[in-house]
């Protein structure tokens, strides 16, 4: 007979395991399903927990090598030890699964590692990765399987010359040149990572700038910076093909809307030109369960999919493919599956690129404004302004605010400079609650900190900074 539960979850990513664990919280009977041998997801594993490991790690590397001097510290060239920084990035991840592993027990809920397959409405099957098979029902599945990465059309990837962010966050040797193809947050984040430990990295992107979706202006600021650090950007560029020689890879490169073909020399080519959702395997045509055009599992307000009793969040539904993102609509559902009025304001989730300097951005856009035909002000402070970014040598980037011309009512807060990753916070919180401007400009901030930049440009929407 099938062990029963209240809910199923399949995928343990921060979308799933964080549902399981808010679901057992509110009195559930809660299994997962995870295919990997550890929890936690593209994110814990490939993803974003190594890859931040390994950019902190070739940030130090890199200061350590060009701006130690200038704050009078003197050392000899600091030497690369790749396989030592790798070993780093292992233990973070390593020390994060068990984590996940040990919430899991915590909260007692019962793991199951295999494929999952719906096979009806409250019905799974497990193909166990340790042979066998296990079957299991319950009132509710939640499918949390997360994404995959995008291919190039006729190009395989191997792990090795030609690689996704899963095997560009394995090189075992730094790569003399390194094709990047694609110029969003995964390209630029692992592309600044190699550039610093000593690669020529060239970027290839099919549209006309990089970070599709983000603000504009921050865009254009971010890519003067990364060409100021010397990382080639061939924008209005596309792939059409990979011959592989002794001396590495030959890309035939065309501009996206047509034109001659160029050849780009490389020893190594990163594909990151976006992720799919994924549910392979999951049984979800032979159910029922309608998905968009795009591969998305159509859901209501309340996620439930177009079959009663099965429900999707994270990457495989429509919206930003975030850990965070996902992790909230964990919370939510957990909430609206006893009642509960689980909620998640898809207006404030904040968007981080990890380089150096960091991007972050919650909320709307000039574009998207101007696109929706909303009067608005726009506040902007330059780190150059800046006591404390001028102590620490960090003076790249800005703070953009902007705030709807009649209320005064922040709309989105835009940020390129160090640290704005953690800074990024206090304008969520702030328009979570519906705040304006004004509020954030009156709100006293500790001196010197990178943080007054944001209390500066708040002040700048009413053309009231004092530092500029």
């Amino acid at each position: 007979m099938a062990e029963a539960f209240d809910l199923i979850v399949i995928g343990t990513g921060p979308g799933g395991y964080v549902c399981a664990i808010r679901a057992s919280q509110l009195g559930l009977k809660v299994a997962v399903v995870e295919k990997r041998k550890t929890h936690g997801g593209t994110c814990l594993n490939v993803g974003c927990i190594p890859s931040k490991a390994i950019l902190h790690s070739s940030e130090l590397f890199e200061e350590a090598g060009h701006e130690f001097g200038a704050l009078g510290i003197k050392i000899p060239d600091p030497e690369l030890d790749l396989p030592a920084m790798m070993g780093h990035k292992q233990d973070v991840i390593d020390t994060n699964v068990a984590g996940v592993e040990y919430l899991l027990k915590k909260n007692k809920i019962t793991a199951f590692h295999g494929a999952a397959k719906i096979t009806g409405p409250g019905k799974v099957e497990i193909a166990l990765n340790a042979g066998g098979s296990e079957n299991l029902e319950a009132k509710n599945i939640v499918i949390a399987t997360g994404s995959d990465v995008v291919q190039l059309p006729g190009i395989e990837i191997d792990e090795k010359q030609i690689v996704s962010s899963t095997g560009a966050l394995e090189l075992e040797t730094v790569p003399e040149r390194l094709l990047v193809v694609g110029a969003g947050v995964i390209g630029l984040e692992l592309g600044s990572v190699w550039r610093r430990l000593g690669s020529q990295v060239t970027v290839v992107e099919f549209l006309d700038r990089i970070l599709p979706g983000m603000d504009g202006e921050i865009a254009k600021t971010f890519a003067r910076t990364m060409k100021k650090q010397k990382m080639t950007l061939k924008l209005s560029t596309k792939v059409t093909g990979v011959e592989k020689t002794d001396q590495g890879l030959k890309v035939t490169v065309e501009p996206a809307k047509g034109g001659d073909a160029a050849i780009i020399e490389t020893d190594v080519m990163l594909v990151a030109i976006g992720r799919i959702p994924y549910t392979v395997g999951l049984g979800l045509e032979e159910i029922g369960v309608e998905l968009d055009p795009r591969g998305r599992i159509k859901t209501d307000a309340h996620f439930k999919s177009s079959v009663d009793g099965i429900y999707a969040i994270g990457d495989v539904i429509d919206g930003p493919m975030l850990a965070h993102k996902a992790e909230d609509e964990g919370v939510a559902l957990a909430e609206i599956l006893v009642g509960q009025a689980g909620h998640v304001n898809y207006d404030v989730i904040p968007g981080v690129v990890y380089t150096m300097p960091e991007v972050a951005v919650v909320g709307k856009t000039e574009e998207e404004l101007k696109e929706a035909n909303i009067d608005y002000v726009v506040g902007k402070f330059s780190f150059t302004a800046n006591g404390r970014a001028k102590a620490i040598r960090k003076t790249d980037g800005l703070i953009k605010v902007l705030a709807d011309k009649k209320t005064d009512r922040v709309l989105g807060v835009h940020m390129i400079g160090a640290a704005v990753g953690e800074m990024i916070h206090e304008a969520c919180v702030l328009m979570e609650f519906g705040g304006s401007a004004e509020d954030l400009a009156r709100t006293c901030h500790a001196h010197p900190t990178l943080s007054e930049a944001v209390k500066e440009a708040a002040m700048a929407v009413d053309k009231r900074a004092i530092h500029s």
